[in-house]
């Protein structure tokens, strides 16, 4: 065994016990914990749609514990402030003489959980932009970089829109992953309420620390994709830009506005991913079509007629994945001959 099929065997491990270490606690969210992994390892921020309930929060939580990262918790609200989230300096007397300290905020954690931003007001959400982009945050013009492995995993509620303020489309972009979180079916309730209304507490083993997860996003950046793998993102992506001409026909009759180059780049980092996971040191199709939901939900704006029609970004971005093949027609014909 060379030591590149090692290295990929060894990521397969961690996975599957991290996986297990999370179904202790988590119940019946394999997905969700799939794609937050994918996330994590590809070096991104993750948006988690869902109902209140549905264990966001213990999820992020459990992950922090099993990944022995510094878990950190924003609860947003419309009264907090920028500072409350990075921090601001202080005076501080010492011996007599005065000084100003940098009392750090929650977002100097390795996993924070913005919880329900889109509660807070589009400047305090704008106060995550530099830390989600640079990896640091600037306090009275001094920049202050943060711990690495670091990630923002923030959830939002779909149902409850009094007193929110949608995220804009700039910061949406900043996520790599939008992750739909699904209510449970009646097994899956059930075992929710068995783990948590009696006596019997889980430990969630560690299975990584941070020098670990960015060995990882290394070893994720080494993984080939050939050309034609590249050029099907980028038509792929294009494809859903209605004004493009090479445009798909669901595109130009649903959307107003389509992915763009960070759209690709999501796509492409976590399709490395999801081949690590499956033993592999190349990326394949099917690896591009698993992450294209969670990669560009999030980034396509439908038109009228889609909302009117109630037809979900999901539902747009499986249309286009017919509509766009594996390989350009001109490509296509050539083989066909």
């Amino acid at each position: 065994m060379n030591e590149a099929s090692a290295r990929i065997e060894g990521f397969q491990r961690s996975v599957a016990t991290l996986r297990d270490a999370v179904g202790q606690v988590v119940v019946g969210q394999d997905e969700v914990v799939e794609e937050v992994l994918i996330c994590l390892f590809a070096g991104g921020h993750a948006l988690l749609e869902g109902a209140p309930g549905l264990g966001k929060t213990l999820l992020v939580r459990t992950l922090a514990d099993a990944l022995h990262l510094h878990f950190s918790r924003i609860q947003f609200t419309p009264d907090l402030m920028p500072t409350d989230i990075t921090g601001t300096n202080v005076v501080v007397d010492a011996g007599g003489r005065k000084r100003f300290e940098l009392q750090k905020g929650p977002i100097f954690g390795q996993l924070v959980l913005a919880d329900e931003i889109n509660r807070a007001t589009p400047k305090t959400q704008s106060a995550l932009l530099e830390a989600m982009a640079e990896g640091s945050v600037t306090i009275a013009g001094t920049r202050h970089a943060l711990p690495q492995p670091f990630v923002v995993l923030a959830t939002e509620n779909p149902i409850e829109m009094e007193g929110t303020y949608p995220l804009p489309e700039a910061q949406l972009d900043r996520f790599l992953l939008k992750v739909l979180v699904p209510s449970p079916d009646e097994d899956t309730l059930v075992g929710i309420l068995e783990r948590t209304t009696g006596t019997a507490t889980a430990e969630v083993p560690r299975v990584m620390d941070g020098p670990g997860i960015l060995e990882i996003r290394a070893l994720v950046r080494e993984v080939r994709c050939a050309e034609a793998l590249v050029r099907y993102v980028a038509r792929f992506v294009r494809a859903t830009d209605p004004s493009a001409p090479d445009a798909a026909p669901t595109a130009r009759a649903l959307l107003r506005y389509g992915g763009g180059v960070r759209g690709a780049q999501s796509m492409l980092l976590a399709a490395k991913v999801v081949a690590l996971m499956n033993g592999r040191a190349h990326v394949a199709f099917s690896d591009l079509r698993r992450v294209a939901r969670p990669a560009l939900r999030h980034r396509l704006i439908p038109g009228f007629e889609a909302e009117a029609d109630g037809i979900s970004t999901d539902e747009i971005l499986s249309r286009v994945l017919t509509e766009v093949p594996e390989a350009p027609p001109r490509v296509a014909a050539m083989a066909g001959e």
